[in-house]
């Protein structure tokens, strides 16, 4: 889900980009990671909901049990008299009935698990047939991963478009992008070939926080892994503590999903989808200045 800025370079001397210009903005092995990634993203997210099926309870620590310690559950539990589905959090629980916990099937039937059965790969409960899609996949993602990673460390991509310059971590600076964000004032011109240091930090995140996250936790849930890198579990905090934070990881990337599909919608969804799948992208026109201070 990753989008690279303006990639088309003006000869020197050759006037620069202007709003309305259509211009290469995304190079062919930034689309098709940003697509390989989606697909990968969500089959991942799907089949991972169905394994958290087969025991909807997370814990901090080595262990987990039914009986133990637990900081977060989706369940049912009969209240007041009649059956419900929760999500508990700590001490908090909430209704969740009809989505979490107790739902019903397509053919009217009710079902005591976690996630429906429209959340799920595959959508019947099937725990052998969720860990096929998901290692296969987790494959996909941590193979995909290192090899972006290293065409943008040697096409320059990520000194050029995602380190953060020290004036750019200034307060003023943050404060000011904030506020564009916030007002939803979008970059024009050749100025949206550009991130802005939300997007940097944004976008740094996940390459290097989230997704890095999801496969060492992914690992260190493995007791195969104990064979050839012992450390990798105890370093997370125990097989249980690195369930959790596969668990928080996962929806992390679901919170940058929302907010990314909701900026491109906002920006122009038809010329967005364009930029990320042919490559051409029409810079919005510049905001005329009368208009700016009506």
């Amino acid at each position: 889900m990753h989008c690279e800025p303006g990639v088309s370079e003006a000869p020197s001397g050759a006037p620069q980009p202007r709003g309305g210009d259509l211009v290469r903005r995304h190079r062919l092995a930034t689309r098709l990671w940003h697509w390989v990634n989606a697909v990968t993203l969500l089959v991942l997210l799907m089949s991972g909901l169905m394994i958290f099926n087969a025991h909807p309870r997370l814990y901090w620590g080595e262990y987990g049990a039914n009986f133990d310690q637990l900081w977060l559950a989706i369940g049912s539990a009969r209240s007041g008299g009649h059956e419900i589905g929760y999500l508990r959090l700590g001490h908090m629980q909430w209704d969740t009935s009809g989505w979490l916990g107790l739902w019903t099937d397509p053919n009217g039937g009710l079902q005591r698990r976690a996630f429906p059965h429209w959340a799920t790969i595959p959508t019947s409960y099937s725990l052998a047939f969720a860990r096929i899609w998901h290692l296969a996949f987790a494959w996909v993602l941590a193979l995909g991963l290192t090899a972006y990673l290293l065409w943008s460390l040697l096409s320059r991509h990520l000194q050029r478009d995602i380190h953060i310059t020290r004036a750019e971590w200034s307060l003023a600076n943050l404060w000011a992008d904030l506020r564009s964000h916030a007002a939803l004032r979008f970059p024009t011109g050749a100025e949206a070939l550009h991130y802005s240091v939300f997007q940097k930090i944004a976008y740094a995140g996940v390459l290097f926080g989230l997704l890095p996250m999801m496969i060492l936790t992914g690992l260190a849930m493995s007791p195969g892994t104990d064979a050839w890198a012992p450390l990798l579990t105890e370093v997370v905090g125990g097989r249980q503590s690195a369930r959790s934070l596969h668990f928080l990881c996962a929806w992390g990337l679901v919170g940058f999903f929302l907010v990314h599909v909701a900026m491109v919608v906002l920006a122009g969804p038809l010329n967005e989808l364009r930029s990320i799948t042919t490559g051409w992208f029409r810079l919005p026109r510049e905001r005329d200045v009368r208009e700016e201070g009506a």
